[in-house]
């Protein structure tokens, strides 16, 4: 890894931080797991993710809403399949 794609990772880990476990395991999980081997669209697609607001990221990882975006609210369920 390139010191330019480990200071892009810090600085989403960063981003990352929500304030509500859950939602950091999550997104951690994701960061560990896919985003070196993620395509530019599915970066894309999980950096408009970050963008969301925890309330609503929240519902919609829970299960108690379904997000409205289709992008977003497939790779909601690959995050959420991934193992801990």
């Amino acid at each position: 890894m390139s010191e330019a794609d480990e200071i892009e990772l810090k600085r989403l880990r960063w981003r990352c931080r929500r304030g509500m476990r859950e939602l950091d395991q999550l997104f951690g999980r994701y960061l560990d797991r896919e985003w070196a081997r993620a395509s530019d669209a599915d970066r894309g697609v999980f950096l408009r993710l970050l963008d969301c607001e925890d309330d609503k990221l929240w519902r919609w990882f829970m299960g108690y809403e379904q997000c409205p975006d289709d992008a977003l609210a497939s790779l909601i369920q690959r995050i959420r399949q991934l193992p801990p």
